[in-house]
C-alpha cells in the first residue's frame, strides 16, 4: 500500500468518524416517554356514568412508569381538568389543584376508601401498606371506582370549596404521581361522559347520585362555583341517598374521610363524613383540642363536609380528627399523616422524565466529544503521512 493510498484511506476514515458523530448524537436522543393510559368501562360495557345514579367503573391502566421500591406510586382520581387536550393541567407542567384540575377527596387506606380516589403503590414501596393496589412490573393495574354523579365538591390549596358540574365541563379519570411526586409519565386523563346508563336505580346499594353543593360565599371560578371559605360547610342538596340515610332512632355509626393530599402544617385539611342524622349539628376536634371546627349541619343524607385549618405550630406526624353528632351522639375518627410545612422535595427513588432527559443529554455530549477527538487524531495522522511523503519526494528531486 503506497503512502498516498494510505493517506486517502485515513481521510476517508476521518470523514466517516465525523459522520458517525453526527449520526450517533441524533440516534441516541431519548425516545419520547410512553405515558401511562387508562381505559374506563361501567358494568354495561361503556365508558359512561349515569346522570342520576351512582356508577361503578372499572379502570385499567397500562404503560405506567414503575419504580420498584420507590416512594409513592399513582393516584387514580375522578375529577375535572381545565385543559384535557393540551395537558397544561398536569402537575409536571405547573398545573395546580383547584385551578387547573379538581378531584373528589377520599381516604387512601382501603378500610375507609369510598372509591372516589385510589392509591396504586409502586411494588415494594414503603407506603404500599396503605394502598388500594400495586402496580405490576409491566406498569399495569386494575381497580374499581365510584362516580357519585355529575356534580361533586372539591377543595383547592387555599381551602376554598367549589362545586364542579360535569354536564358543563369535561370530567373523567385522572392519574398523577402519588404523595407529591411529579412524574409526567404517570399523568393521564380519560374523559367520562354522563348519560342515562340505568333505567332505574341499580341493585347493590348504588343509590341516587349525590348532586349537592357547598353553601356559603358564592363567586365564579374556573368553570366551577366557589363555595364556602375556610371552616365553612354544609351538606349536599338534591335527592337523598337511601344507602346513606340513617334509619331509626338508635345510635348512628358515621364514617369520616380526610383528604391527605392537603394535610400539611399550616395548610387546611379537607374532610367529608357520612352517616349522621339529617339536620343535626356536628362538631370536629383535632387531637385533644389543638384545633376545632363547627358546628356543621348535616345534609339531607346525613353528610357533612368541611375545611379544618391546621395550625402552623402543629408538629408533623400522625394526628387524629374526631367528629361528633350533637343530637345522635354518633362519633367517627380517622388518623392521618401531616407533612412538614417545607415538604416540597421529590424523593430521589421516583425519577422523573426531566431528570432522565438531563442524563441522556450529558451522555450525548460525552459521546460527541469522544468521537470528535478520534476524528481529529485520524486527521492529524493523515496530514503527517502526506507531509512525510512530500519531504521524501523533494529530497529525491
Amino acid at each position: 500500500m503506497t503512502p498516498h493510498s494510505l493517506a486517502a484511506r485515513l481521510l476517508t476514515l476521518t470523514l466517516l468518524a465525523a459522520g458517525l458523530a453526527v449520526g450517533l448524537t441524533g440516534t441516541t436522543a431519548a425516545p419520547a416517554a410512553a405515558a401511562g393510559r387508562t381505559t374506563v368501562t361501567n358494568d354495561r360495557g361503556t365508558a359512561a356514568a349515569d346522570s342520576r345514579y351512582r356508577t361503578p367503573l372499572t379502570v385499567r391502566g397500562n404503560g405506567f412508569q414503575v419504580v420498584k421500591g420507590g416512594f409513592g406510586g399513582v393516584y387514580v382520581m375522578f375529577g375535572w381538568v381545565k385543559d384535557p387536550s393540551g395537558g397544561s393541567w398536569k402537575p409536571s407542567r405547573g398545573g395546580v389543584v383547584g385551578k387547573d384540575y379538581r378531584y373528589i377527596p377520599d381516604a387512601e387506606n382501603a378500610a375507609n376508601n369510598q372509591g372516589y380516589l385510589r392509591f396504586i403503590a409502586f411494588p415494594g414501596s414503603s407506603t404500599a401498606g396503605e394502598a388500594n393496589g400495586t402496580l405490576a412490573a409491566n406498569g399495569s393495574f386494575r381497580t374499581t371506582m365510584t362516580v357519585p354523579g355529575p356534580t361533586f365538591q372539591s377543595v383547592d390549596r387555599n381551602g376554598k370549596v367549589a362545586t364542579v358540574d360535569c354536564t358543563k365541563v369535561t370530567c373523567g379519570i385522572i392519574t398523577i404521581g402519588a404523595h407529591g411526586v411529579k412524574n409526567r409519565a404517570n399523568e393521564s386523563f380519560t374523559p367520562v361522559r354522563f348519560t342515562n346508563v340505568y333505567d332505574s336505580a341499580p341493585t347493590g346499594g348504588t343509590g341516587t347520585a349525590d348532586n349537592g353543593a357547598t353553601t356559603g360565599g358564592t363567586g365564579t371560578g374556573d368553570n366551577a362555583t366557589n363555595g364556602g371559605s375556610t371552616g365553612g360547610s354544609t351538606g349536599e342538596t338534591g335527592t337523598a341517598n337511601p344507602a346513606k340515610t340513617p334509619t331509626g332512632t338508635g345510635k348512628v355509626t358515621p364514617k369520616l374521610t380526610t383528604d391527605r393530599l392537603t394535610a400539611k402544617v399550616g395548610n387546611t385539611l379537607a374532610f367529608t363524613a357520612t352517616g349522621f342524622r339529617p339536620g343535626e349539628q356536628v362538631l370536629g376536634v383535632l387531637d385533644d383540642g389543638v384545633a376545632g371546627i363547627g358546628p356543621m349541619v348535616a345534609g339531607p343524607s346525613g353528610e357533612v363536609a368541611g375545611i379544618l385549618p391546621l395550625p402552623r405550630t402543629l408538629t408533623s406526624g400522625t394526628h387524629e380528627l374526631r367528629l361528633t353528632g350533637a343530637a345522635s351522639g354518633g362519633t367517627t375518627t380517622e388518623r392521618f399523616a401531616v407533612r412538614p410545612a417545607d415538604d416540597a422535595t421529590t424523593p430521589a427513588a421516583a425519577t422523573t422524565d426531566d431528570a432522565d432527559d438531563d442524563g441522556l443529554g450529558a451522555g450525548r455530549i460525552f459521546l460527541l466529544v469522544a468521537v470528535g477527538v478520534f476524528a481529529l487524531a485520524l486527521l492529524g495522522l493523515a496530514l503527517r503521512l502526506l507531509l512525510r511523503r512530500r519531504g521524501r519526494s523533494a529530497v529525491t528531486a
